[in-house]
């Protein structure tokens, strides 16, 4: 993908998504999207913020062949996550009806086919992390998609693709050259936009979501998926 070596990230519309993932994942995605109503609050904000849920899953992967890891938690030091970074965060696992799902192993196999080539093909596999968000947003506290700020994961790459966008103000992405630079803004409002990182060359963040109609909540749900090459021991 040239745009991705060229610039460090690119969009896909949804309708481009949809191609990467194919018509059995298309077909299957309201049962996908709807795994996105039962996800617990996230228990690990620093910043005492109840408005994010989540479940994780951890995955070894190669081109043609993923296998789910035993559950483990999720760590992050504090230079990429100085909010919530330093610690294990044991969050509940994705169940096993997502992680085997036609669209979350279409997600994986897409970044895969546009990763592994561009990192030269290694021999290794990934350490691919999937995490399901779901952001809340009421009219007397927003939600915070990224309350880091922008920032790198302190992986390899990276996909955010958003699942659904429900009575939403702003929640702009924001790409940023290493020095600060801005590299592009965009807003992911259908359901299968994406953008693809390269997580060593950009940070990335998302501005506060706030409900269009005050009277009502607002949710933005979204897959991230990282990629990390694992160390050959």
């Amino acid at each position: 993908m040239s745009g991705l070596a060229a610039e460090g990230f690119v969009r896909f519309e949804a309708g481009e998504t949809h191609t990467l993932l194919g018509d059995e994942a298309v077909a299957q995605w309201p049962t996908f999207a709807d795994s996105w109503n039962d996800l617990p609050l996230d228990g690990f904000m620093a910043d005492g913020g109840r408005y994010r849920r989540r479940r994780f899953a951890a995955f070894s992967a190669l081109p043609r062949h993923v296998e789910r890891k035993p559950h483990q938690p999720h760590w992050q030091s504090r230079d990429y996550n100085p909010l919530n970074g330093g610690v294990q965060r044991w969050f509940e696992p994705v169940t096993d009806a997502i992680a085997a799902h036609p669209v979350t192993q279409g997600v994986i196999r897409a970044g895969l086919e546009l990763f592994h080539p561009l990192s030269g093909s290694p021999a290794s596999p990934w350490h691919v992390e999937l995490h399901q968000f779901r952001i809340e947003a009421r009219a007397d506290e927003a939600g915070q998609p990224t309350p880091e700020g922008a920032h790198r994961d302190g992986v390899d790459w990276v996909i955010v693709m958003l699942v659904d966008r429900q009575n939403v103000d702003s929640g702009v992405t924001d790409i940023y050259a290493p020095d600060g630079t801005s590299l592009g803004s965009f807003t992911l409002t259908t359901p299968g936009d994406a953008v693809f990182l390269d997580d060593h060359r950009v940070l990335h963040g998302v501005t506060p979501i706030q409900p269009h109609d005050p009277e009502q909540p607002a949710l933005r749900d979204v897959l991230v998926v990282t990629y990390r090459q694992e160390e050959v021991a």
